[in-house]
């Protein structure tokens, strides 16, 4: 908690929030304060809306807290600017196929995380995903 508002206090006073808000934000997820974690990341996207690894953990946030819709668009806007982005692929499949059921629009970010990200963290769970099995 005291970690917390000290880190508030350094943004408050102008510390770099390269530096800073990302200890902010771990201190407030490893806490469970989701809201509070993303309030900041929303706040913060306001004025630094082109920052895909702060969108990138507010879509995480919102899905997290249920909120989907949130979710996709913060997922979505990363690839429309980024559509390299493996994990905004694999994070927008998850939710398509999780949260929507739609398992078509689900296979094709699954196979694209594929195509950037063969072996990342997770090609396994995106493979067994896949309408049909790919070699």
């Amino acid at each position: 908690m005291r970690t917390g508002q000290y880190l508030e206090a350094a943004l408050d006073l102008g510390a770099d929030t390269r530096r800073v808000l990302p200890l902010l934000l771990a201190v407030y997820v490893r806490s469970g304060r989701y809201r509070l974690a993303l309030d900041r990341a929303e706040r913060h996207l306001a004025s630094h809306p082109y920052d895909d690894r702060m969108r990138f953990l507010a879509g995480a946030l919102h899905a997290a807290l249920g909120a989907d819709a949130q979710a996709a668009e913060h997922f979505e806007r990363i690839l429309a600017r980024s559509p390299e982005h493996a994990p905004a692929h694999f994070a927008l499949a998850a939710l398509l196929r999780d949260s929507y059921a739609d398992a078509v629009g689900a296979d094709r970010h699954f196979r694209e995380y594929l195509r950037l990200d063969p072996g990342g963290p997770h090609a396994q769970e995106a493979r067994a995903s896949l309408l049909e099995e790919v070699e």
